[in-house]
């Protein structure tokens, strides 16, 4: 089994540890390997899987089974999620990296404002069934299932959104349709300009002549009278684009923790190097 390494894999376990006995949970570690589960399949809100069992003559298993497993996510209403879309889309930070292929760490947010939750907070949100002899629930087959599913969370967290009821492209489609989506498609669709090489490293001053007799109070002054006050500078309408279009884990990154959040604390130490100076 991969480690769970990112946000969304760490927030969904940590989730089920809210309302699931620990214990119990980890027994399920050793099932989420491509070993034990044999086949698996996510369809809508529900994900099932074949998971090869244990000989228990204890249970009057002899031979080595094979479970099938389900567990079925409660999905959110269509008008509830129409109601999400309009509070992620009247925020900036949430549009912009949602449609950047980032979930956001504060994502529960605007579900918590509408009184809903993206993660699962009690056995009401989910649904799980299996084939083992085991009565308690879940069993170490579910819960290996939980912690394969947090691992596929951790390479696409967008699966949350799918198992809650809300595929990516809808989600996308929804978010492109407020004015901040626009906005960002708009951003996104500029033309690069072109590379133009130059001569020189550094802008070369123009000579201009002056003549010899330049009154005193224009050679001090100026022709122009400099402006009392300089207009602030506009932000952009998404900060830092070009380092979040390629995501969290862009091709060239081969680290383990978030490229956009190695970018952030380098800016950070260098914006604080700059005060200091």
């Amino acid at each position: 089994m991969k480690t769970v390494r990112t946000w969304w894999g760490k927030k969904y376990i940590e989730a089920l540890e809210g309302f699931i006995d620990p214990g119990r949970l980890s027994r399920g570690r050793s099932y989420a390997n491509e070993n034990r589960i044999k086949q698996y399949a996510m369809e809508g809100n529900r994900i099932s899987a074949q998971i090869r069992g244990n000989i228990n003559p204890y249970f009057g298993v002899y031979k080595e089974p094979l479970y099938k497993t389900t567990i079925e996510l409660k999905a959110i209403g269509e008008a509830d999620w129409e109601e999400v879309i309009q509070q992620l889309g009247s925020q900036a930070a949430f549009v912009s990296r949602l449609l950047l292929n980032e979930v956001p760490d504060n994502i529960e947010e605007p579900f918590e404002a509408l009184g809903l939750h993206l993660l699962p907070r009690s056995m009401k949100d989910l649904k799980t069934q299996c084939t083992c002899p085991d009565y308690a629930n879940p069993c170490k087959h579910v819960a290996g299932l939980d912690y394969f599913l947090a691992a596929k969370l951790d390479q696409d967290p967008f699966l949350l959104f799918e198992l809650r009821g809300l595929p990516r492209s809808e989600l996308s489609r929804q978010l492109l349709a407020t004015p901040l989506g626009r906005a960002l498609t708009q951003a996104l669709n500029v033309a690069e300009l072109p590379l133009q090489f130059s001569a020189s490293y550094f802008t070369r001053p123009l000579q201009k002549a002056y003549s010899k007799q330049l009154p005193a109070e224009e050679f001090w002054r100026g022709l122009k009278r400099l402006p009392e006050q300089i207009d602030p500078a506009t932000p952009p309408a998404v900060a830092a684009l070009n380092i979040k279009k390629g995501g969290n884990f862009p091709g060239f990154w081969k680290r383990d923790n978030s490229f956009i959040e190695a970018m952030e604390l380098f800016y950070e130490a260098v914006r604080k190097k700059g005060k200091a100076w």
